[in-house]
């Protein structure tokens, strides 16, 4: 049984009997107690909802005061609600131990929706490269479903293409180019795309790798993984290059990362097994990272102690 919709404002007959005041009041956004598992997170979202410090500091504002601003949401055919801004603050609620949430009901259509949720959270102080990359293409593909004309995803086709585009990318705060190169990310598996997110992989590069096939992408990451390195945007383009060709086995992407890079640092390398039996079980690399670089510091410290005792 579908629950009926809410009145989201008055028809044309009823404003004939209004004041100027009435009207403006009735023109204002609505906002309303929705229960939370009433509430769907907007489909295929492409902004990560992080569970670090700025999470627990909104979780506790919340506590305290309450959500100050309403999230907006679409309410769906089957009388359900939809999350077009505010993932964050509904995930703050729950952690809170809240049952509803202050929201904003629209009339909006699916693209209209996504076109709303990527301006939303563009005002975010951090957006990673992969959220860029999925929100970029999916307002691309709702302005198209709508009859805009663009082609940032293909070569410039005419001044009028190339205006619409540049429209677009003003609207989204990024070069015409740059929103080509992050839309060009959402061909990367996971695995790179993550790399892409920690900053191990710049863009230019990964767009060059956006090219690989899957498999190929596949056998990129395990060199990556077991070499612990990262290809450099020439060494990109030659991979891509290969690619193309359709010359890119195993031992050609091994030959290619075994290559030194201009500004490599160089790097010691030790075998988990050696060092193993210092460490308690489930010890993570960073904890031994960590307890290392403690170990050193102290081994330096006694050092200078002996020094300066020899010295006397």
């Amino acid at each position: 049984m579908k629950k009926g919709k809410i009145d989201l404002g008055l028809s044309g007959y009823e404003s004939l009997f209004m004041t100027d005041q009435e009207r403006q009041e009735a023109s204002l956004p609505k906002v309303y107690e929705l229960p939370l598992a009433e509430i769907d997170p907007f489909p295929e979202h492409p902004f990560k909802v992080r569970m670090d410090e700025d999470m627990d500091q909104l979780t506790q504002s919340v506590k305290e005061r309450g959500v100050i601003t309403p999230i907006t949401v679409r309410q769906k055919e089957d009388g359900r609600y939809e999350i077009v801004s505010g993932h964050r603050r509904v995930k703050a609620c729950e952690l809170a131990g809240l049952e509803t949430v202050r929201a904003e009901i629209k009339e909006l259509t699916r693209d209209e929706a996504i076109i709303l949720m990527v301006e939303s959270n563009l005002q975010r102080s951090v957006i990673l490269p992969s959220e860029k990359a999925y929100s970029y293409k999916m307002r691309l593909e709702a302005m198209n479903r709508q009859g805009q004309r663009t082609d940032l995803t293909s070569a410039p086709l005419g001044p009028k293409l190339s205006r619409s585009n540049e429209e677009l990318a003003v609207q989204v705060g990024d070069s015409r180019t740059r929103v080509q190169r992050y839309i060009r990310l959402t061909s990367l598996i996971p695995s790179l795309l993550d790399q892409v997110d920690e900053g191990k992989i710049a863009l230019r590069p990964a767009v060059e790798l956006s090219y690989l096939t899957e498999e190929e992408q596949n056998l990129l990451a395990d060199v990556i993984s077991y070499m612990d390195a990262t290809p450099s945007h020439d060494q990109a383009i030659r991979l891509r290059r290969l690619s193309e060709q359709g010359s890119l086995p195993l031992a050609s992407i091994e030959e290619i990362m075994r290559e030194p890079k201009p500004n490599q640092r160089e790097q010691i390398r030790f075998n988990r097994d050696d060092f193993g039996k210092y460490f308690q079980p489930g010890y993570t690399q960073a904890q031994m990272k960590q307890d290392i670089l403690h170990g050193l510091e102290l081994l330096r410290r006694e050092r200078q102690k002996e020094n300066s005792r020899n010295a006397r």
